[in-house]
Formats: C-alpha cells, structure tokens, sequence
C-alpha cells in the first residue's frame, strides 16, 4: 500500500518539498489506521477558526487540494491512563461559524471529567463553539482529571483570557475546583461576565469553592452544589435542585445532573425549543 502511494505520489508530484509533505501525511494516517488502541479522540465536528493563528502552519505548508488530518497519539503512562483529545478540522472562518456561540470550559487537573465531557459534547450538540482551556500555571494542556483520565485542552487560560465569551461552564471535582478558583485569569473572565450580565455557570464543588468564594453567585442565595455540608455550608440558602437558573448564572449539583446542566445552559444560550430537541436526541427527560 505504501510503495503504491508513493507512486502514486511522485507522478503527481510537481515539487520536491510537497512531495514529502503528502508522503508524510500518508504515512502518519497509515500508523494511525494500523494502530487504533493508540488513538483516543472526541468524536465532535467544532470549529476552532479564532485558534488557527496559534496552531503549527499547516495550510502554507500542504496544497488546498490535500485533506488535512490531525493524529494525535495516545501518551500512555505508567499507569495505562490515556489522554482524550480532539479530531479538529482546520478550515476558514465563515459567517456561520463567527456568528456561534463562544463557550469556554476551564479545567485543571483532578477536574471531573464527567461533567467535562457532558458540558463540552452537549453544547457542541447545540452548535456552539466549545474551547477547553487549561489553568495550570506552567501552560501545560494535558490534565489528569480526578479518575485519571487525561484530557488535552485547546488552549491555555491565558490565551483564552484575551477573548470574549457567550458562556463559561465550570466543571467540579476537587481539588480541581481549587485550582480553577486560583486561577487569576479565569477569575477576571468570571468577573467580566458577572459586569456583563453574560452567561456562566458551574457544577459539583465549583459553585461553592469557585463562584460563592469570589463572589459570583446572587446575593439573595439559592444556589445548588454538590451536597455535602462542606460546600453548602458557604452558600446562602443552598437549594436542593439538580439545577437552578439564577438570572446569568446556572448551578447544578454532580456527575449525575451534569446532562441536565449542560441542557440548561444551552436553552439559556439558543432556547427552550432548541433544548428540547436535544433533549429528545441524549433519551434526557426535563
């Protein structure tokens, strides 16, 4: 198959620097077809046009009329734990796609990848434009969630600070919840969007450890958590909903309200309507 692509290849090959280009992408989705145990990815179409900048070069390098295809392989620690990322397609912006909902979701090591993964697959689901952004303090993408699952982020938190957002959703799992609460840049977002009145929300510890401590949530109380005294304890008047809608801000309470929170956030972003649809495709009663 190889010495036929190569060939194949060369005939069509009008220069020497992009006949090693295709031959590279060749080769690198043969490895990646004869070793699927070494490929874990999120099977979502979304659209990362505002990244493209920051990503290595591939358009000025491979000719329009070659697919491009990302692998990422799997970096398996000693523990056999892999790391979940994303299948990207690098395409132009459009109107449609700047047009989207923005939505950012924070993780951090010992995040829970639960709520990660509802939070980003549901809202994808919706159209959004869903960026994970890593808080750890050395710019490292890949975090070890709370199950030892690995996930890669988009972006870091830093790069993600420079932009607007339509939504941030916040994931629990401790003590991931204390490093997104020590995230300077991911606070000035939270408090930006508070001066806004634009969306946000937050799951599990997070609505406690993060929002009740940086004063995020509603003066009048009635915010939900994860529920366990040591969290409600330091919200006022904590409610014992999965979900509660508070103006701009969602809160919710674990792993298992996690598809109802995401569906929440995405009826205050696109509509009830919307909401249901999706609803009626996850088999999730509201």
């Amino acid at each position: 198959i190889i010495t036929i692509i190569i060939i194949i290849t060369i005939i069509k090959m009008p220069s020497l620097s992009m006949f090693i280009t295709r031959l590279t992408l060749c080769t690198t989705t043969l490895l990646a077809h004869n070793k699927p145990s070494q490929i874990v990815a999120f099977q979502q179409q979304r659209s990362f046009h505002r990244w493209q900048h920051h990503q290595p070069s591939v358009s000025a390098s491979v000719p329009a009329s070659v697919p491009v295809l990302l692998v990422v392989p799997v970096i398996q620690s000693r523990f056999g734990s892999s790391i979940l990322t994303t299948t990207r397609k690098m395409s132009s912006s459009t109107a449609e796609e700047v047009s989207k909902k923005r939505v950012l979701v924070p993780i951090a090591d010992d995040s829970e990848e639960i709520e990660t993964t509802c939070i980003t697959d549901v809202l994808t689901r919706f159209g959004a434009d869903v960026v994970i952004a890593s808080v750890k303090p050395d710019g490292d993408l890949v975090c070890k969630m709370s199950r030892g699952i690995k996930v890669m982020a988009d972006v870091t938190i830093e790069e993600a600070a420079k932009h607007d957002w339509d939504l941030i959703a916040l994931p629990g799992g401790m003590p991931g919840a204390e490093y997104l609460r020590d995230s300077a840049p991911l606070i000035e977002l939270l408090k930006t969007q508070q001066q806004q009145k634009k969306l946000y929300g937050a799951v599990c510890a997070s609505p406690a450890v993060v929002l009740a401590s940086k004063g995020l949530l509603v003066s009048e109380g009635g915010a939900t958590c994860y529920p366990a005294g040591v969290f409600r304890d330091v919200i006022a008047n904590a409610s014992d909903d999965s979900v509660v809608v508070q103006d701009n801000v969602v809160t919710s309470q674990g792993p298992g309200t996690s598809l109802l929170f995401a569906l929440s956030l995405g009826e205050q972003l696109f509509g009830k309507e919307e909401a249901d649809k999706v609803a009626a495709a996850l088999l999730v009663k509201r």
